[in-house]
């Protein structure tokens, strides 16, 4: 019912939490020897999703890790700054994604209200 009612949204809103989650894990471990930071491409992850998979089959489908650009003599991947952008820029994303549906939402109320 939600993709047929909210379309791509959704699915998208599903997918932007769950990078959400990854992201906050590799800031979580950035002090965590051998930790290896990893992403979600979401344009192929909201793809697999569009095409059928459940979103957790779509996550790891497009899921990878990132590759340092000044890698660290401890072997952990992540770098803070490139964690903060890709927090930040989900998290518009997310924001965003919320304000359609409920845009969505509230027509769909306004409808059934007779306004």
């Amino acid at each position: 019912m939600s993709e047929s009612l909210f379309g791509i949204h959704a699915a998208a809103l599903e997918l932007r939490s769950q990078r959400m989650g990854l992201i906050t894990s590799n800031i979580a471990n950035a002090g965590t020897p051998g930790y290896k930071a990893r992403d979600i491409d979401f344009a192929a992850a909201l793809k697999a999703r569009m095409s059928g998979m459940d979103t957790q089959q779509a996550t790891e489908s497009a899921s990878l890790y990132r590759v340092p650009v000044m890698p660290s003599l401890d072997g952990n991947t992540v770098e803070l700054p490139t964690e903060q952008v890709a927090f930040s820029e989900n998290a518009v994303g997310y924001s965003a994604t919320l304000q359609f549906i409920r845009g969505r939402v509230d027509t769909i109320t306004r409808a059934l209200r007779g306004e």
